[in-house]
């Protein structure tokens, strides 16, 4: 058995300022380490309970595959604050089947974020 000690997804952007200006800026993921110098520094993001690596650069297009998942606390509230800045979303906050509200946004890249709130009578919030 493979005994993990610690984890984090890797992003290779094809712009690495422009993603790092967009989890470091715009979403305001909190910096846990830099590496290298300059515009094409490697940057690791806190990310809830894992990390975020953005580094190196892709020549290739993004795949279709990656999605991350986020918790906030309000999606609302993040719709419009991220919105408002100018953050590309691809659904607005919806309550879904499963009891969950959730949006989608996108990073200069393309791939899909889906942003989830926990409303206060979902089940997750209680423990039997």
């Amino acid at each position: 058995m493979v005994h993990v000690l610690s984890s984090r997804v890797l992003l290779r952007p094809r712009d690495p300022h422009a993603s790092r200006v967009f989890y470091g800026e715009t979403l305001g993921l909190a910096v846990y380490r830099e590496f290298g110098t300059g515009r094409e520094r490697g940057t690791v993001y806190f990310l809830g309970g894992g990390f975020l690596e953005v580094s190196g650069r892709s020549e290739e297009p993004p795949t279709t595959t990656l999605r991350l998942w986020m918790q906030v606390a309000d999606c609302a509230a993040a719709h419009d604050e991220l919105a408002g800045r100018g953050v590309r979303v691809l659904r607005e906050p919806v309550r879904e089947p499963w009891g969950l509200i959730e949006m989608w946004i996108a990073d200069p890249d393309g791939h899909r974020i889906v942003l989830t709130e926990v409303p206060a009578d979902h089940p997750l919030r209680y423990r039997p």
